[in-house]
């Protein structure tokens, strides 16, 4: 029965989550759940807090029908993105409003200890800006490159990191007791793009993300596809080129050696037999490369062999996955998008089949250049929904939990 009611909770809190505010009567329409289970779980959601009065509306001539949503201020949820050049901390409640943030540069690499520590003390900034305790924070969800292997332990294999099955939930669990979610930063990215961006009413879709690597997430009936070890979305290292540039993994023609920022960034410097200006974040000398394309020269050439490479990057998704959308984000997919969609555009029907560019269209995110972060705060959400709006452990259950563990160490 307990079993029962979760799922029914699970059932009315998803739908109201994506489609509120909603009265009872339009959740049991929506639901297929009957009146009176709709108003069983209502009521519990109501007295845990989960679940808000939003006003109401008329209804043909009874009642006006009370209209229902998810409580924004039930709890908060926090994400992480650690991307190539910092460490991003963001903390946003349950309407993911943004309410805090704080980043970190790496400018050192990625030395797992000090990723680690940046990670454990962004939590703590984030909590603290926002006047949360952390026991009103369901969880922690963490943005990270590479593969993420979910097994009798979370591990990290990010190659272009130097990291090689790295225990990174171990490892932050000896600073924290928040529940901890951890996946690919490309993923992560898709899901929030996918919840409230551009892929928002879409079941087949592949979100790409474009920094200084590249990435994917490709998304099947409204799901991930993670493949066997969770692998699934390398796109970055798709060959495009037999015998090609080095790419950051080892391998040569790689996608991302030719379309990354720090790709393009070097590509453009042998060109020009230049330097970066020194001192100068990867942002900010894409964006000057972009401007100085606007004069023509070796920038716009670059460009051009970017926006065709990508191109044609694009087009192997739509021959391979058949998506109704192809959306572009990441930072630097955000830059090179705004100035060169039309040419992306037409290097991927140049290369890909007819029919499945005909019913596809590629499109940018709509959630900024921070959209990792945002994605790593829905895992902690997703988990919240699935399981009906269980409530994050209480700072009496954490401290009877650290005692536990003190005890046992004894």
């Amino acid at each position: 029965m307990r079993d029962l009611r979760r799922g029914n909770s699970a059932v009315v809190l998803w739908q109201l989550y994506f489609d509120g505010p909603a009265s009872r009567q339009e959740l049991s329409r929506l639901t297929g759940l009957s009146a009176g289970t709709v108003g069983n779980v209502v009521s519990d959601l109501i007295a845990s807090g989960v679940v808000i009065t939003a006003g109401s509306m008329d209804s043909d001539g009874g009642r006006p029908h009370v209209l229902l949503r998810v409580n924004p201020g039930y709890r908060s949820v926090i994400g992480v993105d650690v991307g190539e050049t910092c460490v991003r901390v963001e903390l946003f409640d349950l309407a993911m409003t943004l309410r805090a943030k704080v980043s970190y540069e790496l400018a050192g690499g990625h030395d797992v200890e000090f990723v680690v520590d940046r990670v454990l003390a962004g939590i703590k900034a984030v909590c603290a800006e926002a006047g949360v305790s952390e026991g009103d924070v369901l969880g922690v969800g963490i943005g990270v490159s590479g593969v993420v292997e979910h097994g009798a332990e979370v591990l990290v294999h990010g190659q272009t990191f130097g990291w090689d099955a790295v225990p990174l939930e171990r490892l932050l669990r000896a600073g924290t007791d928040l529940p901890l979610h951890i996946d690919n930063g490309a993923k992560n990215m898709g899901q929030a793009e996918m919840w409230f961006g551009a892929g928002r009413g879409c079941r087949h879709a592949v979100v790409v993300l474009i920094g200084s690597g590249v990435g994917a997430s490709i998304i099947t009936h409204g799901s991930t596809y993670r493949g066997v070890t969770s692998s699934a979305g390398e796109w970055g290292h798709t060959t495009v080129h037999v015998g090609g540039r080095r790419c950051r993994c080892g391998a040569r023609g790689c996608l991302e050696a030719y379309v990354g920022a720090e790709a393009v960034l070097e590509r453009y410097q042998e060109a020009r037999r230049g330097r970066r200006r020194r001192g100068a974040s990867e942002e900010a000398a894409l964006a000057e490369l972009l401007d100085a394309a606007e004069r023509g020269g070796v920038a716009a050439e670059v460009l051009d062999e970017t926006a065709t490479y990508l191109g044609a990057g694009i087009a192997n998704l739509i021959n391979l996955f058949n998506p109704e959308r192809i959306i572009v984000g990441g930072w630097a997919g955000l830059l090179l998008g705004s100035r060169l969609l039309a040419k992306i555009t037409a290097a991927a029907a140049e290369h890909a089949l007819d029919h499945p560019f005909a019913q596809t269209s590629i499109e940018l995110g709509r959630l900024g250049p921070d959209a990792v972060a945002m994605g790593a705060a829905t895992l902690p959400v997703e988990h919240f929904l699935a399981t009906g709006g269980a409530s994050a452990p209480s700072d009496r259950d954490r401290i009877a939990h650290r005692a536990g563990k003190r005890h046992d160490s004894a």
